[in-house]
């Protein structure tokens, strides 16, 4: 397929270095790429690459599968992103990957004993960091610091740590920074908070009526306390105290007055995905719509050439400030360990996750 557009307009940029990518990200249909999708992203030349359950079959495959990507696009270190938050949230499947418990575990363990919850959690990130790592994913869509709030919808339920912001912030921070003591890039998310959703944004649109001093005073609290992270992803709720026209991934006002002023959050932004129902319009529409709001890269997960066609075609190569924020949050990245001992690790987080047992009935 030709894309002139995008050939185009990738061609504005220096003649003196490569051409920047476009502010996308893009989802693979299967455990390969074919001859039509190569062709595609080498035209397209998208940011980077997200992988899901149906991507990944094996080690190796997956490991092939990053390779083809990368070198379908010329660039060695482009982004993969994955989803990999433990609990339901797990993109690596059963038998071939362990199952970790999801986040609420942790929190649980850590209102019981911070010292056991925290000694738990950081050996978990640093399993994950490594097993992510030798398969060539560089970026990992985790911590979620959304709270865990009884009677909201199940969309967030036992992905967050816990209903109390500062067990939420302690063991979202031991993430994160392990994750990036070990060579993969961590996504805060949903900026600005969505914990509270009504519904579940794959579906339908989300509403949350919290006051401003609910929000400011709850839901803020973690991101304003990990605002210093390279990297976040928003929220498709609609925060009525904010904006009650848009929800938060298409509201300039929440961007520009909340995340980036309230919250303080300097680093780059990836719009959740744009193909759920939550949103409006065509794929392209909706791309084009989040980064005017001001995410700096959109998320577009299905794998649906014909959509991923359209979006190209209607996007321009990456900005300066977008770029200069990914460009930081690149160099966050710390180099990994020269050696690291995964058996000992995994042997250890056994016996920390042996008392959960006792502790069941405490775990939501």
């Amino acid at each position: 397929m030709s894309n002139p557009k995008v050939v185009e307009g990738s061609q504005k940029s220096s003649a003196q270095t490569a051409p920047r990518p476009l502010p996308v990200i893009f989802g693979i249909a299967g455990k390969s790429l074919d001859a039509t999708e190569a062709d595609f992203f080498a035209k397209a030349n998208p940011l980077g690459f997200i992988l899901f359950a149906r991507n990944c079959e094996y080690f190796d495959q997956v490991r092939r599968l990053v390779n083809e990507l990368r070198q379908a696009i010329k660039r060695p270190d482009a982004p993969v992103l994955i989803d990999q938050e433990g609990g339901r949230v797990s993109r690596l499947p059963l038998p071939r990957w362990p199952q970790y418990p999801p986040a609420r575990t942790f929190g649980s363990m850590y209102e019981k004993d911070p010292g056991w919850g925290e000694a738990a959690i950081r050996v978990y990130a640093r399993l994950i960091a490594n097993e992510l790592r030798r398969m060539g994913i560089t970026v990992n869509c985790a911590p979620v610091l959304d709270l865990f709030v009884d009677g909201a919808s199940n969309a967030i339920g036992d992905r967050a740590y816990s209903r109390k912001p500062a067990v939420v912030t302690a063991l979202g921070r031991i993430l994160a920074e392990t994750f990036l003591e070990n060579g993969i890039m961590p996504v805060i998310k949903h900026l600005p908070g969505h914990g509270r959703l009504n519904v579940d944004p794959h579906m339908v649109s989300p509403v949350i009526n919290a006051t401003r001093y609910e929000m400011e005073n709850e839901d803020f609290l973690p991101f304003e306390a990990l605002k210093d992270m390279p990297a976040g992803m928003n929220s498709h709720a609609i925060f009525t105290a904010f904006d009650p026209d848009a929800p938060a991934s298409l509201s300039a006002k929440i961007h520009k007055d909340v995340i980036r002023g309230t919250l303080g959050f300097e680093g780059v932004m990836f719009s959740d995905d744009i193909v759920m129902k939550a949103l409006h319009g065509t794929m392209a529409e909706r791309a084009k719509n989040v980064l005017k709001a001001g995410a700096d890269i959109a998320l577009h997960c299905n794998g649906k050439l014909e959509e991923m066609e359209t979006i190209a075609q209607a996007l321009e190569p990456i900005n300066d400030a977008s770029w200069a924020r990914w460009e930081r949050a690149k160099a966050m990245v710390k180099a990994p360990p020269a050696t690291y001992n995964a058996a000992a690790d995994s042997a250890q987080l056994d016996v920390l996750l042996g008392g959960l047992a006792y502790h069941a009935k405490s775990v939501g």
